[in-house]
């Protein structure tokens, strides 16, 4: 496994994160699945107050319980559940995000966590109280760092320009490239480290049949997953895929949705399998139109 330090922070972080969402309902097979993602050299698991209402996260503490100095984990927080379970609406308030921290970290079985990331954001936002309000928890030690999850650019450029974020995670795969636009160069202007998500975007561009996907059509949904299989001589089309988010200097880690055993020794394999070399990748590039964010500029 390879680690590399997440932007300004001391956190060293396998390139493979564990995104937590994709579990079962099965604790037991779960359970089993993060140790053996540990053993294998992921040590970055992510997860979110929001993934099966807290659940997601009680199965990650009970998982990392005994072992918490290996690993390290990060969540998220800003959308609550309404009242009848039944949907959530947007909330970064202080108030609601000190009232979650607490809740987070009994169901994570620890007293501190090491990313703590407002899972969304607007430019509507109460930007400066938000930036506060986690610097807060950071002197207090509840957690280690910040950062936010977010596909605006123009809210990832408040929080570059007010706030001491170390990470951005931000959807990027050969289907996705807006990121590349500005908000990439952005942050590797300000040490600040990428987690990419959504790396295979939804298998379109590994096994599931081509589709619209954002404003590319299904004819060029199919033209990026032939460019990936075309490019996967030496390797199977999930590690191309995942490879290519990668390649891009401005990111850290891709964090990738695993739910069984083969998708996680998939995901691990990618580091394995020969790396994807800048002919290749330029290849895949130009394999379709890139496209920009129309909206959030």
């Amino acid at each position: 496994m390879e680690y590399r330090k997440l932007g300004k922070s001391e956190l060293n972080i396998s390139r493979i994160g564990f995104g937590a969402m994709s579990l079962k309902n099965d604790e037991q097979m779960n359970i089993q699945l993060i140790h053996d993602a540990l053993d294998k050299g992921i040590n970055f698991f992510d997860t979110a107050d929001l993934y099966d209402k807290g659940k997601n996260e009680e199965v990650l503490g009970k998982a990392l319980k005994g072992i918490r100095e290996k690993v390290i984990i990060a969540t998220k927080v800003g959308n609550q559940w309404r009242p009848d379970g039944i949907g959530w609406d947007w909330n970064p308030s202080p108030a609601y995000v000190l009232q979650s921290i607490e809740k987070s970290l009994k169901r994570l079985q620890t007293d501190c966590i090491d990313l703590y990331q407002l899972h969304g954001g607007t430019i509507d936002d109460p930007i400066d109280e938000i930036i506060d309000t986690f610097e807060k928890l950071q002197r207090h030690g509840k957690i280690r760092y910040y950062g936010i999850s977010s596909i605006r650019p123009n809210v990832i450029r408040e929080y570059v320009k007010r706030s001491s974020i170390v990470s951005v995670m931000n959807q990027y795969s050969l289907l996705d490239r807006r990121p590349e636009e500005t908000v990439f160069p952005l942050l590797l202007q300000n040490n600040i480290g990428v987690l990419t998500r959504g790396s295979v975007a939804q298998g379109l561009l590994i096994n599931k049949p081509a589709k619209e996907y954002l404003n590319h059509l299904a004819e060029e949904v199919q033209m990026a997953a032939d460019a990936i299989k075309k490019v996967s001589k030496q390797r199977n089309s999930a590690e191309t895929a995942i490879q290519f988010a990668l390649h891009h200097r401005a990111v850290t880690c891709a964090v990738v949705g695993i739910r069984t055993t083969e998708q996680m020794q998939d995901a691990v394999a990618t580091l394995e399998a020969p790396p994807m070399s800048d002919d290749e990748y330029e290849f895949l590039k130009h394999s379709i139109p890139c496209n920009v964010y129309e909206v959030h500029r």
